[in-house]
């Protein structure tokens, strides 16, 4: 039990890190691409990443207050919030337990995924042209990679995601009595 998690851990932190290094290089190509400024790229790359996951942070805790969520341990969070996605422990139970009819762990309807969805965008958006501006000086320049950028990434993230879907899939194989 204790290998196995001890795995999952150290997998999850490699599709982490290598995420975050194709994030960095696909950053500064697309810069690279724009501007044909290779001090400018590595400039945007690197940055632009590092506000992305502070934009990303805020995002996130704004959307945590919207969606009525009190704030209490991480570990009675999480299982409250595991239990109640397997529908191991409805609505009742979770107000009964908690006294309080308070918030639901259940998943969050489409709309508000697609609210919450396009506000990141839109935050991804803005730093993105607020980095390459700071850099760049130019607002053509600065409106082109805050579009392109976010839209390679989304390729991007998809090829990444899918061979690391591979990459799993093949171990799990592997481990697998014949």
């Amino acid at each position: 039990m204790v290998v196995t998690i001890a795995r999952s851990v150290r997998s999850l932190a490699l599709k982490i890190a290598s995420y975050g290094v194709m994030h960095l290089v696909v950053a500064m190509l697309v810069a690279f691409a724009i501007t044909r400024d290779w001090r400018m790229a590595l400039a945007i790359g690197a940055i632009e990443p590092f506000f992305q996951t502070i934009a990303y942070s805020v995002h996130d805790r704004i959307w945590h207050r919207i969606e009525h969520r009190r704030i209490r341990s991480g570990m009675e969070e999480a299982s409250e919030a595991v239990t109640a996605r397997l529908d191991v422990m409805n609505a009742e139970e979770q107000a009964r337990a908690h006294g309080h009819h308070g918030h639901s762990h259940a998943l969050p309807s489409l709309k508000k995924i697609a609210v919450k969805t396009v506000t990141y965008g839109l935050m991804h958006f803005v730093v993105a042209v607020s980095v390459a501006f700071a850099i760049t000086q130019d607002i053509r320049v600065a409106l082109t990679v805050g579009v392109i950028e976010p839209l390679v990434q989304m390729v991007f993230f998809a090829i990444h995601d899918r061979l690391w879907t591979q990459r799993e899939a093949r171990r799990s194989a592997a481990t697998q009595p014949a």
